[in-house]
C-alpha cells in the first residue's frame, strides 16, 4: 500500500487526470482493464482516418462497425498488455493497485476476457474490410511483443511504440477506402508525431516510478531532462508541421487548417515552456494539450468534411 505522502504527490496527478475514482468494484476493475482513455483516443484516430478518406457520404454502417470493431480490439489489446505486465506492475506504486497485481481479478480471467475482446474486435473489422483486419492484428501484435517488452530494455521503445499508436488513423482510412493511401499515411505520421511528447511528459511526471518498476523511459534513464524536453519540442514541432500537409495535399480545405494551425502553436508553447524550466507543471500542460489535441482534429476534419 502507498505511503499517504506519496499519495499526496504523484497519485494526486493521476487523479487529476481520471476525477472520480471511488471504491474498487469489479465493474471498475473491468472498465480499468479496457484502458478507457486510451481506447478512447484508438477509436478517435480511427474516426479521424476514415471521415478523411470517406467520400461525399459516409455509409454509416460501414463506421459503426469500423468504430466499434476497433474499441474491441483496442480494449482487448489493453486487458492482454495488463496480463502482460502484471508483474512490473506490482513494482510501482502507480500501477500496484490495477486489479491483476493487487489480486482482484486472476490473471487467467484476464487473459480470457482480453482474448474475448480482441476476437470479437477483429470479427468485427473482418466484416469491413481484409486491410483493415490485419492492420488491428498488426497493432496488437506490435504493441504486445514489440513495444511492451522494450519497454524494459530501450529507451527508444517510445519511438517504436507509436507505429502501433499510430496504426488505428490508417485503420480507419483503409476501412473508408478500402486500401492505404497518402491521405491515410498522413494520418498515421500524424499520430505518430503526437505520442512522442504525450508519453514522454507522462514519463517525466512518474520518473522516478517507472525506474521502480524497471522500466527503460527515457526521462528514467537520462537523469538530465533536457534531453526528454528537446524530444517533446521537436515532435511537437514536427507534427505541427506535418499538421498541415492534408490542406497542401488537398485531402482538406482551409477550414481544417485554420482550426489546426493554432492547435499546432498550443502544442508547442508548452513544449517551449518544458524546455526552459522542466517542471512538473509544464509536463502536466504538455499531456493536457495533448488530450485535447486528438478530439480538435476529429472535430477539424468532420467540420472541413461537411462544410
Amino acid at each position: 500500500m502507498a505511503s499517504n505522502s506519496y499519495l499526496s504527490d504523484e497519485t494526486a496527478e493521476l487523479r487529476l487526470l481520471r476525477p472520480g475514482v471511488g471504491p474498487f468494484s469489479p465493474v471498475q476493475d473491468y472498465w480499468e482493464l479496457v484502458k478507457p482513455e486510451i481506447t478512447f483516443q484508438v477509436v478517435l484516430a480511427a474516426l479521424a482516418g476514415f471521415i478523411l478518406g470517406a467520400s461525399d457520404s459516409i455509409n454509416p454502417v460501414q463506421l459503426v462497425l469500423t468504430l466499434s470493431g476497433t474499441a474491441f480490439a483496442s480494449a482487448g489489446g489493453a486487458v492482454l498488455n495488463h496480463y502482460v505486465e502484471r508483474h512490473n506492475d506490482a513494482l510501482m506504486r502507480r500501477t500496484a493497485q490495477r486489479p491483476l497485481p493487487s489480486g482482484r481479478i486472476h490473471p487467467g480471467t484476464a487473459l480470457g476476457f482480453g482474448i474475448i475482446l480482441v476476437a470479437s474486435g477483429l470479427t468485427l473489422l473482418w466484416s469491413v474490410n481484409l486491410i483493415t483486419l490485419l492492420l488491428a492484428a498488426l497493432t496488437i501484435v506490435l504493441y504486445l511483443f514489440a513495444y511492451t517488452p522494450l519497454k524494459r530494455r530501450t529507451t527508444y521503445n517510445t519511438l517504436i511504440g507509436t507505429i502501433p499508436g499510430a496504426l488505428p488513423a490508417l485503420g480507419g482510412y483503409t476501412a473508408a477506402t478500402g486500401a492505404l493511401g497518402t491521405g491515410g499515411w498522413i494520418l498515421f505520421f500524424m499520430f505518430a508525431l503526437w505520442q512522442v511528447p504525450h508519453f514522454l511528459a507522462l514519463a517525466w511526471m512518474y520518473r522516478k516510478d517507472y525506474a521502480r518498476g524497471g522500466h527503460a523511459m527515457l526521462p528514467a534513464m537520462n537523469p538530465n531532462a533536457r534531453a526528454t524536453a528537446h524530444r517533446i519540442l521537436t515532435y511537437s514541432i514536427l507534427l505541427a508541421l506535418v499538421s498541415v500537409l492534408p490542406t497542401i495535399l488537398e485531402y482538406t480545405g482551409w477550414l481544417y487548417t485554420v482550426v489546426m494551425i493554432p492547435a499546432g502553436l498550443c502544442f508547442i508553447w508548452p513544449s517551449i515552456g518544458f524546455c526552459q524550466k522542466q517542471t512538473t507543471q509544464w509536463a502536466r500542460r504538455i499531456l493536457l494539450t495533448s488530450i485535447i489535441y486528438v478530439p480538435i482534429l476529429v472535430f477539424a476534419i468532420t467540420l472541413d468534411r461537411w462544410l
